[in-house]
């Protein structure tokens, strides 16, 4: 049986990860506290972010930024658009 998490995201009960996805307490909050779904649409939000921006995620100030984005979109709240980029709803 999956784990249910009260997701801050999507404000409901949802699947949640079977491990936090990093070590530290930011990793056990984001276990505790956001979804399978609200974890993998930030990776992929990540990605193209990091594509779109040309991030070096070598670079401190990238790692910060990158973080600062990912507490945004797991909050609920907006975060940096990607330029061009058409979600597949708003397509037609």
């Amino acid at each position: 049986m999956s784990r249910l998490v009260n997701c801050r995201k999507y404000q409901t009960q949802l699947e949640g990860l079977e491990q936090p996805p990093f070590p530290g307490a930011k990793g056990v909050e984001v276990f505790e506290q956001v979804s399978k779904q609200a974890w993998f649409e930030w990776l992929d939000h990540q990605k193209m972010l990091i594509n779109e921006k040309q991030l070096n995620v070598m670079d401190i100030s990238a790692r910060t930024y990158l973080n600062e984005q990912r507490d945004k979109f797991l909050d609920g709240n907006d975060t940096d658009a990607i330029e061009g980029y058409v979600p597949e709803n708003d397509k037609d």
